[in-house]
């Protein structure tokens, strides 16, 4: 199961269960089942900020992504941290 812990500090409404459901199913695709992920949404001044932090590049971004684990082998019993995923709707 993949865990997706949600932060929504973007100002405005988002249907935060259909972009986790999104997240599955695009892990699913790529063979990843299980893991925990943090999905942020955010205003385009962080977006812009992370992006500029980061990267490198001053230019706000409609997403950003932060992998940790990606799929290295893992002790057993250890979630897998997948990282951080940063949309600006």
């Amino acid at each position: 199961m993949i865990d997706i812990e949600v932060d929504n500090r973007s100002g405005v409404a988002v249907d935060e269960l259909g972009a986790c459901e999104l997240v599955r199913r695009v892990l699913a695709a790529e063979g990843v089942d299980t893991g925990e992920l943090g999905l942020a949404f955010v205003e385009p001044e962080e977006s812009r900020a992370l992006k500029q932090k980061h990267l490198g590049i001053d230019e706000a971004t409609d997403a950003l992504a932060f992998p940790i684990d990606e799929l290295d082998d893992l002790p057993a019993g250890l979630p897998r941290q997948l990282g951080d995923v940063v949309v600006c709707p």
